[in-house]
Parts: C-alpha cells; structure tokens; sequence
C-alpha cells in the first residue's frame, strides 16, 4: 500500500472537517535506523497513548493531568476504550460545571496495520462532553461539543510519528453561570491562539521518544 495514501486515508477517518471555529495540528516525528526498530517504537508509541492515565508523565511536570473515568466519573485502569470519559485537570482556575475539571468522551478509537506491517496507525477521537459525575446536561469543557481532538500515532517504514489535531474549536458559553462562561472564552482563546501548543507539542514528544 503506498504510504502516503494509508496516511491520507487514516487521518480523513478520524480527524473531522474544519467548518468552524479554530484548527491545530500538533505534530513530531523520529525517524529510526530500522524497519525493526521503528516498529517497536511505534508499538510503544501505541501502547502509550492508551494509557491517558499516563499522558502527564510522558508530556512532563507542566502539562495537564489527565484521568480515564467510566461513564460516571469513577477512575479507570486500563486502555482507553470508546466511550470512556477523560477528565482534565488544567493549569489555573478551574470549570465550576465540571467540579473543577475539564471532561471530554472518548468517542472513537482506531487501530490499524496494513498486511506488509511497514505502515500502521492508531488513534483516539475525543470531543467535550457532560460532567458524568453529575449528568445535568451541561457540557463541562472549554469548547463546546462541535469540537473534537485527535490524537494519532503513525507508523510509515522507518518513521513514526505522534499527532494531535484540533477541529472546530470554540469556546463553550453555554453553561448558566456567569464565571464558566469568561472562563471557558478566555481559556478557548488562549488555546486557539497557541497557548495549548507547549501542552500538546510535549505530549506528541513523550509518546514517540
């Protein structure tokens, strides 16, 4: 299969159309010495980006803390599985709707090798979503639910690489309250005009070195 098309065809699958709001692509790549060892990377490079629990480890001390939940809140331990929530917990004041923490659900996961094995990709669609702790409706995240997050790991021969791609991104001001709505403008700007690429460029790094 050529490369470029599996890739092509790999990231229209996950990655939504842009029709609005702001788009991010975050992207690193390693090229590695052989077919052999680009494959265990990228095997590894997988196996970490299921496990969300550990994302702030492989991205570092700045970044986000993140924790997989089920469908109510309570913590999980193992891969992430569609359907699985994904509480954030930024920097700064926090969103009162999610008790302090950003949610999003995890609504689609892709794994993928092509019969030769010299290509293979893998990847995790989230999107904003309700406090599942509380499920009053509201959504508890600083974009509101057309937005999704995709983050992908690639493997092409002897390259593997880690991305992350933003779509529809706008801010969230549905919530009643006076202070999530500034909160989530202020903190969706801010990541529209790349105060989110440390976060992400860090954590595309962690999962392929």
């Amino acid at each position: 299969m050529d490369n470029k098309n599996n890739h092509v065809a790999s990231t229209q699958k996950t990655v939504p159309q842009q029709y609005t709001g702001a788009a991010t692509n975050t992207v690193f790549s390693v090229t590695l010495p052989s077919l052999k060892e680009s494959r265990e990377r990228y095997e590894q490079a997988k196996a970490r980006l299921l496990d969300v629990n550990h994302w702030h480890d492989f991205a570092g001390p700045l970044s986000a803390n993140f924790l997989l939940t089920d469908d109510a809140g309570r913590a999980l331990n193992h891969p992430a599985q569609e359907g699985d929530h994904i509480r954030i917990n930024l920097p700064g004041p926090g969103n009162k709707t999610g008790d302090g923490y950003d949610w999003v659900a995890i609504e689609q996961i892709e794994d993928k090798t092509t019969s030769s094995g010299k290509t293979a990709y893998a990847a995790i669609r989230v999107r904003p979503s309700v406090n599942p702790q509380q499920w009053h409706g509201k959504v508890a995240h600083f974009y509101d639910p057309s937005a999704t997050s995709s983050f992908v790991v690639e493997l092409s021969g002897r390259c593997v690489k880690a991305s992350v791609y933003g779509r529809n991104e706008k801010p969230n001001t549905a919530p009643s309250g006076l202070w999530d709505k500034i909160r989530n403008t202020l903190v969706a700007i801010s990541a529209s005009v790349g105060f989110s690429k440390p976060q992400w460029k860090s954590l595309v790094k962690g999962l392929v070195k």
